[in-house]
């Protein structure tokens, strides 16, 4: 008995201490009792009971001492190879060029698939030479061409009337990506980065090996320049392949010529159609285009004035963001804070000046580069309390109401158009303009058999009515692509339409043969992305798009709802004529009358009639 006590007492202790000691107790149970020969059966008796406490996490996440792989995990670097190791880690560090960049991730470009590849270089193409043109004050004349030379390569090129582009400055233009004149001045241009053009060029050469081609010619009596080129990405450099001065009949101007990988295809999604909404917002323009099957297909000019070019300007106190106003008095070459806010920045006159550092409590002799973080906060609070005159106008230069229904009503045939120019607002310190136009009824804008567009149809499965369409430019460029991104967009969804008659479900475009133009024009438009195809969501311009489309909106509604009364009165009338005569053959029955009487009382009955209705 006392045997066995015992040996129960041990289990419960071998229980109690653990999975170790249990294993210890079998392996002294192996050497006592030797293996069986092979092919011998294993009773359940013989093996000892032992018990395994639950593992926690805890315990799960140790390392076990059998595993040599998971102890050289834990095993730590001695102190003296920890020198080495950031020294080795140091050495493999090295500066990534732009272009190398943008290489590997083509797609923040707009160069993710063959088919919107073909339009965003077509795009950079006629931007430049449309920014060229107007620059120099010259009417546009511009051949967009497109030819297949293989199955899924294109030949693409461009060429316009502009000024041309100096010899030593175009292997510089179309080889480097960020060169450019318009980055650090504050006007309304197309291209703001200097990536575009560049950009294609380096697409093109990834694609199909093949260089850039140019030709430029700055006036009739100077020699036209031909260039071959390449990108070399490593470097962000031009490798000029071709330099050789050619015969080329023409006053001036600039041709460019790509060949790469790409898809054609029509749609709202397509060159047709971009070049389509361009001609709506650059009447002064007159543009050829050379399509692929030979077709040719003509925008003429309906504008023969020349587009204004806007004037740079100074940022706009308003929204420049403490950071900014802080590098600004650093850098300033001015010496006292008076000259240095009147100069460096706009509609800031000496008396808004003396009142701007009056409020801050600061004086107007101190030099800007000894401004504190504490004193740039409080004029920062103190520039946005005082009243401050909205910005100049010269900067930017909108298409104009006139003008803008006037490209409207070219492509779209409609019962109504109006439009809409909001006054200059600003972000962020860079002045912009809002401009809407609308047109409803009749035929919507270009081709409707586009998979890709996502508001051509309802949300029906069969499409049975058609959504409002909506073009988004922003500096008279059209943008196709990610509409739902952009703050435009954003802006007319959030817009109740049913205060201006038009059907609209939660979360959906409003329903009708509506098209809605909205132009954003700034002297720096802010776009999601460097492919420039949909505009951020700041509240600034958020606010100036839903008052834009209000306006519009108004008077859209006033004319849906002359339509009903008319077509009210319409079917009323049709009551009238409809149930008269039967009236009159019913009096003649009753009251025995002639024709001659029932055609009195029916002249009289009507007039009553339309008195009561009019009143109505």
């Amino acid at each position: 008995m006392a045997h066995k006590k015992s040996t129960k007492v041990e289990g419960q202790l071998d229980f109690a201490f653990g999975v170790s000691e249990a294993a210890v107790a079998v392996m002294e149970q192996k050497a006592q009792h030797p293996k069986k020969p092979a092919g011998s059966v294993k009773k359940e008796t013989a093996k000892p009971a032992v018990k395994k406490e639950p593992e926690d996490e805890d315990s799960k996440n140790e390392p076990k001492e059998s595993a040599p792989r998971s102890r050289r995990k834990t095993q730590q670097i001695a102190d003296d190879q920890i020198e080495a190791k950031a020294k080795d880690m140091a050495s493999r560090q090295q500066e990534i060029s732009i272009s190398e960049f943008f290489a590997k991730n083509r797609h923040l470009l707009g160069f993710d698939n063959p088919r919107k590849a073909l339009l965003t270089a077509i795009k950079e193409a006629v931007d430049n030479s449309l920014d060229a043109c107007e620059e120099a004050q010259i009417l546009p004349d511009i051949e967009v061409g497109i030819k297949q030379t293989g199955e899924d390569r294109f030949c693409v090129w461009v060429q316009d009337n502009g000024p041309g582009i100096v010899k030593s400055q175009i292997p510089n233009i179309f080889g480097r990506l960020l060169y450019g004149s318009k980055f650090h001045t504050l006007r309304m241009a197309r291209g703001q980065q200097g990536i575009g053009i560049s950009a294609a060029g380096m697409y093109g050469l990834l694609t199909t090996g093949k260089s850039v081609k140019i030709d430029s010619k700055t006036g009739p009596k100077s020699q036209a320049n031909h260039y071959e080129l390449q990108i070399n990405t490593k470097k962000n450099r031009p490798e000029v392949i071709v330099e050789a001065p050619v015969d080329w009949p023409v006053r001036s101007g600039t041709r460019v010529e790509i060949e790469l990988q790409a898809r054609y295809q029509k749609g709202r999604q397509s060159v047709d159609e971009y070049l389509m909404q361009t001609a709506i917002t650059n009447p002064h323009a007159q543009i050829r285009y050379l399509m692929p099957d030979g077709q040719e297909r003509f925008f003429a000019r309906s504008v023969q004035e020349v587009v204004e070019v806007p004037k740079a300007v100074k940022p706009h106190p308003y929204g420049v963001e403490l950071g900014i106003l802080l590098k600004m008095a650093k850098d300033s070459q001015h010496k006292t804070m008076a000259s240095f806010l009147q100069e460096e920045f706009s509609r800031i006159s000496e008396r808004v000046s003396q009142e701007i550092l009056k409020k801050a409590k600061l004086s107007a002799r101190q030099n800007p580069h000894t401004l504190t973080h504490a004193e740039a906060e409080k004029l920062y609070q103190t520039i946005n309390e005082t009243k401050i005159m909205a910005p100049s106008t010269s900067c930017v230069v909108p298409i104009g109401q006139a003008e803008l229904l006037k490209g409207l009503q070219q492509v779209v045939t409609a019962d109504f158009y109006t439009s809409c120019t909001r006054p200059p607002a600003v972000y962020r310190g860079n002045p912009f303009q809002i401009e809407v136009a609308l047109a409803y009824g009749g035929t919507g804008v270009g081709d409707t058999d586009d998979e890709d567009s996502d508001t051509a149809k309802n949300g029906s499965p069969n499409g049975e009515q058609e959504l409002m369409r909506v073009l988004r430019f922003a500096n008279r460029v059209p943008l196709l692509y990610q509409q739902s991104a952009c703050a435009i967009f954003k802006s007319i969804m959030q817009t109740n339409w049913r205060l201006y008659g038009l059907s609209q479900s939660r979360g959906a475009l409003p329903a009708g043969p509506v098209t809605v133009i909205v132009h954003i024009a700034s002297v720096w438009v802010p776009f999601t992305s460097e492919s420039k195809e949909a505009v951020a969501h700041y509240p600034e311009i958020i606010k100036e798009i839903k008052l834009a489309i209000s306006d519009c909106g108004r008077g859209l509604g006033r004319f849906l709802r002359g339509v009903k009364r008319q077509r009210d009165e319409a079917l009323k009338r049709s009551y009238i004529t409809k149930y008269l005569p039967a009236i009159g053959e019913a009096l003649k029955d009753i009251l025995t009358l002639k024709d001659s009487q029932v055609q009195s009382v029916l002249s009289n009955l009507e007039v009553v009639l339309e008195q009561s209705r009019s009143k109505s």
